[in-house]
């Protein structure tokens, strides 16, 4: 068992999923909000996670977290967080239960409306310390949000935007790879692409932090090494130890910042797709544009990714996203070209587009849609 302090208190390892009710005493909680999604209260998970709390009852549940959460969804876990008493939160699932934790944690204790706190409004100041104590629990390999500082929510005007701040950071996660085996193959490929995303994103973001660095090296190797295998065997304890490890390391790392993979995929997952596999998608075009504005970052990169000398990053990804069963386009999710200009200027908005290393225009980023069409 591992114990790691580094952003915050991280328990991490295969059952490290039984700690949690003495974990939960350490933190003086008493009632949290399970916040989840309907998927893992069908797959046992939740009764599991039950089964680990100090009490049967211990915990209210919330199970309607949409894919991509949504600021209607805030309002309603908030309305059982109060109707039950509730003294913080647990998000348990992906990304998307555990953003919209945070975002009830923040409204527990803040003044509505939920817009003032976007980064984009300035709300980094508004939030405090006062933010209800909250407790991450993945059950995928992607996001990171268990370690991450940030939330991204739908809101009612159809924005996708992000709550950012130290503020709401978990105060614990729990980390136990156990709970992803079985995960679906393209559930795993597509979370996988996502840390994935986040490790080569935050290393190549101009801001100088040498430790974020090498932990998204760190990560970035753990993925190619492990995601083939965890797609193909979702048995495969140790592939899922490492691409859990590989995620929350890609969320340690991208507190330096991301680009424009996320600057882009924000603003089309309010088209209801996947956030993983846009950004699987999008990745190609992405690192065809930054090349030569990285100094030698992509050759420090092929080399720790294990790429044969001279092969292309842009098309090592390409054929990953194949190799594990992603679609190859926009165009295969769905999407109608007719978006390309309102998903461009929504990019130039995003608070990842300042931290891309090749700075971007509306028409760039017409260009990079169209390329991954």
């Amino acid at each position: 068992m591992a114990l790691i302090t580094y952003l915050t208190r991280i328990q991490f390892d295969h059952g490290a999923l039984a700690l949690l009710a003495g974990e939960l005493a350490a933190l003086g909680l008493r009632r949290p909000l399970v916040v989840t999604d309907r998927g893992l209260v069908a797959s046992g998970l939740v009764e599991r996670l039950h089964a680990a709390l100090p009490a049967r009852g211990a915990a209210a549940v919330y199970d309607g977290t949409p894919e991509n959460p949504t600021e209607r969804a805030v309002w309603q876990a908030l309305e059982r967080y109060q109707a039950a008493a509730c003294d913080g939160v647990i998000g348990f699932g992906g990304g998307s239960s555990m953003d919209l934790g945070k975002a009830v944690a923040l409204l527990a204790t803040h003044a509505p409306p939920l817009t003032q706190y976007m980064m984009a409004e300035g709300g980094v100041r508004r939030i405090t310390a006062a933010v209800a104590p909250v407790v991450a629990i993945p059950t995928t390999a992607g996001t990171g949000s268990e370690v991450g500082r940030g939330a991204v929510i739908v809101l009612d005007d159809g924005r996708k935007l992000a709550l950012i701040s130290p503020h709401l950071i978990p105060r614990l996660a729990i980390c136990d790879p156990s709970l992803t085996l079985g995960l679906p193959p393209r559930l795993s490929a597509a979370t996988g692409l996502d840390a994935l995303a986040h490790c080569i994103e935050a290393f190549l973001s101009p801001a100088i932090n040498p430790p974020a660095e090498a932990i998204a090296l760190d990560g970035a190797a753990r993925i190619s090494r492990h995601l083939e295998r965890a797609v193909a065997n979702g048995a495969d304890a140790e592939a899922r130890w490492n691409m859990m490890m590989a995620a929350m390391e890609g969320a340690m790392a991208f507190q330096k910042g991301l680009g424009a993979v996320h600057a882009l995929s924000h603003p089309l997952g309010t088209l209801g797709l996947h956030h993983g596999t846009l950004n699987a998608v999008l990745l190609p075009a992405v690192l065809r544009f930054n090349a030569g504005h990285v100094g030698d970052k992509y050759t420090v990169l092929a080399s720790r990714l294990g790429l044969r000398p001279g092969a292309a990053l842009p098309e090592w990804i390409a054929t990953l996203n194949a190799r594990v069963g992603l679609p190859p386009s926009l165009g295969a999710m769905g999407v109608h070209d007719a978006v390309i200009p309102r998903i461009a200027a929504a990019a130039l908005k995003d608070h990842c587009h300042a931290t891309n290393p090749r700075p971007a225009t509306a028409a760039d980023y017409q260009r990079m849609l169209e390329e991954s069409f």
